[in-house]
């Protein structure tokens, strides 16, 4: 087992049974107490979890509650969800990633012949209603503070789907086009999403460049599109460009198409 998808099966243990010692770590993978030790001690360095006395706890998960993040840059990600509805083609399955800017594309997909793959239980309960609108719920852990279901289940359900276009999230973009997220427990599951669709659309407003994030989703050549409200970061845009992704850059909504 490689030793990044080992750390990432420990922060998961971690965060699904709360604190474990090395001793049960190292009888859960497979491994030597002392490969978990390491691991430990390099996730502790990436600030990923904390060491205690024989073991470890994971880190706070510190994303912003939902509901606060949905009332941040409101306008910008109208503007960014509208161009990504005009994106997308009737009959078409769509995979949209957890987030408010998704939950905003959702508001503008109904009564459109399509099929929704999604986590989000914000975009599920915005479209449950909709008898136009297929919706495939993935399975998984409810992740209460971001609205969402997360952990092994959620990726072996994307295992067995297949979407035409994937509306992706991030918490920022690096200069070199690495596509990053602050919360680990997101990361397998939006890798999981890029391998599930045929084109990956990034949804990043401005703030997003240049990027911050402790975790590497994946680089610019997984990504097909970007859309956001502004023009990235000069070095960014560069990175972007070697890599043949398309930027589309939005004007804010105007004011009567907002909701």
């Amino acid at each position: 087992m490689f030793p990044e998808r080992r750390r990432e099966l420990i922060l998961r243990t971690l965060r699904t049974d709360g604190a474990a010692p090395v001793r049960v770590l190292a009888e859960r993978l497979g491994v030597s107490a002392a490969t978990i030790r390491r691991d430990l001690v390099q996730l502790d360095k990436e600030g990923r979890l904390s060491r205690v006395h024989g073991g470890a706890v994971a880190a706070a998960d510190t994303d912003d509650p939902f509901a606060e993040v949905a009332l941040v840059r409101v306008e910008e990600k109208d503007a960014i969800a509208h161009q990504c509805a005009e994106l997308i083609k009737d009959g078409e399955a769509v995979l949209l990633d957890i987030g408010t800017t998704a939950h905003r594309l959702a508001r503008r997909l109904h009564g459109r012949s399509l099929t929704v793959i999604t986590s989000n239980l914000a975009v599920y309960e915005e479209l449950k209603d909709d008898r136009d609108v297929q919706i495939v719920l993935l399975g998984g852990i409810l992740r209460r503070s971001y609205n969402s279901l997360v952990g092994f289940l959620t990726e072996d359900n994307l295992r067995q789907v297949h979407a035409d276009r994937l509306f992706l999230g991030t918490s920022g973009v690096r200069p070199d086009g690495a596509v990053m997220d602050t919360t680990t427990v997101e990361v397998p599951l939006k890798r999981a999403m890029i391998a599930a669709s045929d084109q990956v659309v990034l949804v990043a407003d401005a703030d997003k460049f240049p990027g911050r994030g402790i975790a590497r989703v994946c680089g610019p050549e997984d990504v097909d599109v970007v859309v956001t409200n502004a023009p990235a970061d000069s070095a960014t845009s560069a990175a972007l460009r070697e890599a043949k992704v398309e930027v589309i850059a939005v004007a804010r909504e105007p004011a009567r198409e907002q909701v």
